[in-house]
């Protein structure tokens, strides 16, 4: 099982609005987060701040009518078949910046014990899902290839799309960098948090201009 972290919980004053809420393609910048990550992962932690009661309604009716009485399943060879979830949380804390969401976001994630972690922030609603899965699958494998399940319970390990020489998101962890990264409060942001902890560090090159490209305002 793979578990997804959609990091929402920022205060968008550039956007004008809540960045959360934002709309691409008729659905919010939250709910395209989710659909993303669900290409992958089982179960999305979508953590919220700023305004939480009103994105958390809102994505919740959108999600009410996306998936209907029997609920969205996948049969991916990323993440396997099954039931999809969406768990929002409130991060009291939010405004200390996007490494203290996503230090929350991942330790809820651990407690399902999955096999790897994607984080992507709310703002890059452009990720094709297909980048999402190439990403969760590349992970699983670079982990299948660990000698012994100590070795891959050890392998601090993060891949990190690349377009055009750009670093992008989501970036996928092991559960080993995820606790790393989730306990470090040391680090200036998610990224630096990242190169202090992992044993190694992967980058996918990609096709997809959808990983760079944030969302900050209305003309981006």
């Amino acid at each position: 099982m793979i578990a997804g972290v959609l990091l929402a919980a920022g205060a968008s004053t550039r956007m004008g609005g809540l960045k959360a809420l934002a709309r691409t393609g008729g659905e919010s910048f939250t709910l395209r987060g989710i659909r993303n990550l669900w290409s992958a992962c089982d179960r999305v932690v979508v953590v919220l701040g700023s305004g939480a009661p009103r994105i958390r309604s809102g994505t919740e009716r959108e999600l009410g009518r996306l998936v209907g009485a029997t609920g969205p399943r996948r049969g991916g060879a990323a993440g396997g078949a099954g039931h999809l979830e969406a768990r929002f949380l409130v991060h009291p804390g939010w405004a200390d910046g996007m490494l203290s969401s996503a230090r929350v976001g991942l330790r809820a994630a651990l407690r399902a014990r999955p096999e790897a972690v994607l984080v992507l922030p709310v703002d890059h609603p452009a990720v094709r899902s297909r980048t999402v899965e190439d990403l969760g699958r590349a992970m699983l494998q670079a982990l299948a290839a660990c000698r012994t399940p100590r070795d891959r319970a050890r392998f601090a390990y993060a891949l990190v799309p690349r377009f055009r020489r750009r670093r992008g998101h989501p970036v996928a962890l092991s559960p080993a960098l995820a606790r790393a990264v989730a306990a470090d409060a040391g680090a200036e942001n998610l990224s630096d948090a990242i190169r202090r902890n992992a044993r190694l560090v992967g980058y996918l090159e990609v096709a997809d201009a959808g990983v760079v490209r944030n969302r900050n305002t209305p003309r981006d």
